[in-house]
């Protein structure tokens, strides 16, 4: 499952580039009626964002969009983490 959603990111971020989109913003992505956990889903979109963003600068921001202040607060606590 961690691929998948990982693979998500990177489809729509290279459908953005395609498409010479500049701005994306993504939902929290399977976390609403799929279940996926917050706390596993957020550092994978992360994660996976920062990676093709290195690769397409042609995307400059990517906007996470949350669906409660539970959501902001995880996407906010592992945005402001030290890089691995």
């Amino acid at each position: 499952e961690p691929e998948l959603l990982a693979s998500c990111y990177r489809q729509s971020l290279q459908l953005a580039r395609l498409h010479g989109l500049a701005i994306i913003a993504f939902p929290c992505i399977s976390t609403g009626v799929y279940g996926y956990p917050i706390e596993a889903a957020t550092p994978i979109a992360i994660a996976t964002v920062r990676t093709e963003l290195a690769r397409l600068p042609a995307v400059r921001q990517v906007l996470f969009c949350c669906h409660s202040e539970h959501d902001r607060t995880v996407y906010e606590r592992v945005l402001s983490a030290p890089d691995p």
